[in-house]
C-alpha cells in the first residue's frame, strides 16, 4: 500500500498534470469505490468544477475544486492514476473517470478493487471520517519531539504497531516504519512507553528524515502521465533500502544478517545487534 512519500509524488504529479483543468463531465463505474454515491450523484457534485489543486492529508489525495467541493481518494493496494488523450483506450479496470474539455481524461484504474472515493465540502473536510482522525502530519509544527514523546508515554503496544497507527503518527507504513527503526535503533517489538528519550528524539529526527528522503528521490525520475507511479517506484526502492525486504542480508552498519519477525500481521526487517531490546 502506498504510504505517505508515494502519495505525495502523486499529488504532486496530478498537480502538475490537471490543476487549473474544469471538469466537463466525471464517470463512477464501480459504485462501491465511492459507497456514499451513486453515479449520477458522483457525475453531479464533480462536474463542472476546476480542479484549483491537488495535494495531500496522510495517505489520502485531495482534489479540491472551485465548487467548494474536494474529492478524496484513497488509493489502497493497487489504486491508481493515468491521464489519457481522447484515442488512448480505457486500462481494463477503470472504476472512475473525469473528462476534460479538451476530451482528454483522468482515469483511476484499480486491479485488486480496494480504492475509495468522497467527495466532501473543502470548508469541511478535516471532518470527514478519512481526516478528522490523522495525527499531524510529519512535517507540520504540530509533530514534534514533545508530540511524540506523548504519543508513545501512553501506550504499551509495541512500537512498531504506534507507528502503524494512522491516528498516532501520520503516513508510516511498513517500509518507512521499518526504515525509521533501525536508523533510530529501535527495536520494533519493544513497548511504546519503554523507549528512551534519547530514542524517541532520533525516532523523530529518522521518521523525517527517511520520508523527506523517499519523496526527493521519487521525484528525479521524469514525470509519466500513463505510469505515474513510476516515480517512487524508481525512488527508494531501487535497492537503496536499508533493512525493509532484506532478510538475510548483511546490516549496513555491523554486518550481521537481518531477521525478520512477525508483528500484527505483518513483517518486520530489523538487525537483531543494532536494534537491541
Amino acid at each position: 500500500m502506498p504510504e505517505l512519500p508515494e502519495v505525495e509524488i502523486v499529488a504532486r504529479s496530478l498537480s502538475e498534470l490537471v490543476e487549473g483543468l474544469e471538469i466537463a463531465a466525471a464517470a463512477l463505474h464501480r459504485e462501491k469505490l465511492a459507497p456514499a454515491f451513486d453515479p449520477k450523484e458522483f457525475a453531479r457534485l464533480l462536474s463542472g468544477g476546476r480542479i484549483d489543486s491537488v495535494g495531500r492529508r496522510g495517505k489520502h489525495i485531495l482534489f479540491e475544486l472551485s465548487s467548494n467541493r474536494t474529492l478524496i481518494v484513497h488509493l489502497r493496494m493497487s489504486g491508481k492514476f493515468v491521464l489519457l488523450e481522447p484515442h488512448e483506450p480505457n486500462p481494463k479496470f477503470t472504476h472512475a473517470e473525469l473528462f476534460f474539455p479538451d476530451e482528454r481524461r483522468l482515469v483511476f484504474e484499480d486491479q485488486r478493487h480496494f480504492g475509495y472515493m468522497n467527495i466532501a465540502e473543502t470548508d469541511h473536510v478535516s471532518d470527514t471520517p478519512e481526516i478528522s482522525k490523522l495525527a499531524p502530519e510529519p512535517f507540520s509544527d504540530d509533530f514534534n519531539r514533545e508530540y511524540l514523546t506523548r504519543v508513545l508515554s501512553q501506550t504499551r503496544r509495541p512500537i512498531k504497531d504506534v507507528l502503524l497507527d494512522q491516528s498516532k503518527v501520520c503516513g508510516l507504513g511498513n517500509i518507512y516504519a521499518a526504515e525509521s527503526m533501525f536508523l533510530a535503533r529501535v527495536n520494533p517489538a519493544v513497548p511504546a512507553n519503554r523507549i528512551s528519550a534519547i530514542k524517541t528524539g532520533r525516532l523523530f529526527t529518522a521518521i523525517r528524515h527517511v520520508l523527506r528522503e523517499s519523496i526527493e528521490q521519487g521525484l528525479k525520475a521524469m514525470l509519466d502521465r500513463t505510469n505515474i507511479e513510476n516515480r517512487y517506484f524508481n525512488g527508494s526502492s531501487n535497492g537503496s533500502w536499508l533493512v525493509y525486504d532484506r532478510e538475510g542480508q548483511p546490516c549496513v552498519n555491523c554486518g550481521r544478517a537481518l531477521k525478520r519477525m512477525k508483528q500484527s500481521g505483518r513483517s518486520t526487517v530489523y538487525c537483531p545487534r543494532c536494534q537491541r531490546k
